[in-house]
């Protein structure tokens, strides 16, 4: 959840998983539908599915509980190195090199002298990060959750709180004068996009208590349910209006839909579209 994602966005979700799904077999035994509901606005839905996928391999393979070392992590759908380490170490306290955005710009800065790390993780700083890392179990866990408050609340990207920073005085970019960034990162577009399509889309199979129809789904104003609805129907109907007033062409609702379809966050009934079941 945590991943692209604020903590302030993920908190109230996370409690309301963990409070539905204390155990890893309590969320298998329900359909990936259900995953994809509660995953309401978090962004990037197929998450959900893996998630899901990785709760039923758990209490297929590991007895129910999340497995502790770093190969049994990446035996989980969904799962990289990134996910692994960071479990591994801030879960079960074991030595693992853990490398995040915040991580990889506090390097950066501190250690090399660059504004930004390179776009993509490369060898090179993977090589540095496990080159930083204490010996001992604690201190390395330590450390990584150390250097990962560090770039998350000071050493931020665009307003770094040098004044503030515990390490300023070995820190190689205010040392050479903060040069520039040698790239201008590229932010990610969102308004008119297929991202944007398809996130209305699911947002209305979400608030839906049953199947609904493809044309409603399109567009089709006169197949929309009757006023006056429960809660249920409100929350969908105000969905649909969302998903509307967007006024996207046909061929990008079709194509939206047809990528949820092949992701398997949606499926295809004679009655209509709905969640997983």
């Amino acid at each position: 959840m945590l991943q692209q994602t604020p903590v302030v966005r993920v908190l109230p979700v996370w409690e309301q998983w963990m409070a539905r799904w204390p155990a890893p077999a309590d969320l298998a035994a329900e359909p990936s539908g259900e995953a994809v509901r509660a995953w309401g606005r978090l962004g990037y839905p197929r998450r959900a599915l893996r998630l899901h996928a990785a709760a039923s391999v758990m209490a297929a393979n590991f007895d129910g509980n999340v497995p502790g070392t770093h190969a049994e992590l990446l035996t989980l759908p969904g799962v990289g190195n990134y996910t692994a380490a960071a479990v591994a170490s801030f879960a079960f306290g074991r030595r693992e090199t853990v490398v995040d955005t915040n991580i990889r710009r506090v390097h950066a800065r501190a250690v090399t002298g660059r504004a930004l790390p390179a776009p993509a993780l490369n060898a090179a700083e993977m090589r540095l990060a496990v080159s930083l890392l204490p010996a001992g179990d604690a201190a390395s866990v330590a450390w990584n959750a150390s250097v990962m408050e560090l770039g998350a609340l000071v050493c931020t990207a665009r307003s770094p709180k040098c004044a503030e920073c515990p390490v300023a005085g070995r820190c190689a970019w205010l040392a050479a004068g903060k040069p520039a960034p040698d790239y201008v990162p590229k932010g990610q577009s969102w308004a008119g996009t297929d991202r944007q399509v398809r996130g209305a889309l699911l947002a209305v199979l979400r608030q839906a208590a049953a199947p609904v129809p493809r044309a409603v789904l399109m567009g089709a104003a006169d197949l929309l349910p009757a006023p006056a609805p429960g809660l249920e129907l409100a929350a969908e109907l105000a969905a649909m209006s969302k998903l509307h007033a967007l006024n996207a062409p046909a061929e990008q609702l079709e194509r939206a839909l047809a990528g949820l379809l092949a992701d398997r966050l949606a499926e295809e009934t004679h009655t209509g579209l709905q969640l997983p079941a």
